[in-house]
């Protein structure tokens, strides 16, 4: 289990510096695309999940430390998304997140972290079998709010 929850770790660990790394580049804001990374990110975080079910005993309190988890996970993505820049140039919308964009997904992932000791405090291992499910929630909420901003302006331009 030892090995599962480190590979975990280590691939959560990886996803989050290429997602901070996508935050601060400039890139358009399509509606129309589907949310590829997001899709991937939230498959494996549930087969992640999945396979922990399979194999650990897992307590109430673990369960219900982990909803609220994904439910943080979720604010942080809707607060974030109210920081990420937008703006208009030649008829196309651009987003880039700011530096307190960063802050918030690093305060989020601690957030998390911190979480983790509590959950496997009742259930070891299932915090960093949650890390990928944590992290698809999160950008999920975020991309809906970056969205949301960017069809509100687009009706006012």
């Amino acid at each position: 289990m030892l090995v599962n929850g480190s590979a975990n770790i280590v691939i959560g660990l990886v996803v989050l510096a290429w997602l901070l790394w996508r935050q601060t580049q400039r890139r358009p804001v399509r509606e129309d695309r589907k949310p590829t990374v997001l899709l991937i990110l939230l498959v494996l975080g549930v087969v992640a999940l999945g396979a922990y079910f399979k194999t650990a005993p897992t307590t109430g309190l673990a369960i219900a430390l982990l909803a609220g988890s994904l439910v943080l996970a979720a604010g942080f993505g809707v607060v974030r998304g109210y920081t990420v820049r937008l703006w208009q140039q030649d008829g196309q919308f651009f987003r880039q997140g700011t530096w307190l964009t960063i802050v918030l997904w690093l305060v989020a992932i601690g957030s998390h972290i911190g979480l983790d000791a509590l959950i496997d405090s009742g259930a070891k291992g299932l915090g960093s079998a949650s890390i990928l499910l944590y992290l698809a929630v999160s950008l999920g909420a975020q991309r809906l709010v970056v969205q949301s901003r960017a069809t509100r302006l687009r009706s006012f331009a």
